[in-house]
């Protein structure tokens, strides 16, 4: 059974600095998905993407605007998610995306 959230998305942050943007890669392994999230600043690994149906966890550190670790959970519905992420005590950051049609290459989110 394919995962759903197999594919490039185009992501939004909202946060409280601000509407951060970046671009999620989530690959189809046999087994569990692995994936990368971008923006203008770095390239972050992703670790621990669990799926159960639709919905999708993962955690990922980032360095840029601050050092963080952040908690993702979002459910996917076709080719659209929607969830937060969570960094520690700090609130949630509300999360949206749409995946990018099959075989659309372009640069990270800026």
């Amino acid at each position: 059974m394919a995962h759903p959230v197999i594919g490039t998305w185009d992501v939004s942050l909202k946060t409280p600095i601000g509407t951060l943007r970046a671009t999620y890669v989530f690959h189809d392994t046999g087994g569990t998905p692995t994936g990368t999230a971008s923006t203008a600043a770095e390239t972050v690994a992703l670790a621990a993407v669990t799926c159960a149906d639709a919905r999708v966890t993962w955690r990922q550190s980032v360095t840029r605007p601050m050092r963080l670790h952040l908690d993702f959970d979002v459910v996917v519905d076709g080719d659209t998610l929607a969830g937060h992420s969570r960094a520690g005590r700090l609130p949630r950051t509300v999360v949206t995306g749409t995946r990018r049609p099959s075989g659309q290459v372009t640069p990270p989110a800026r």
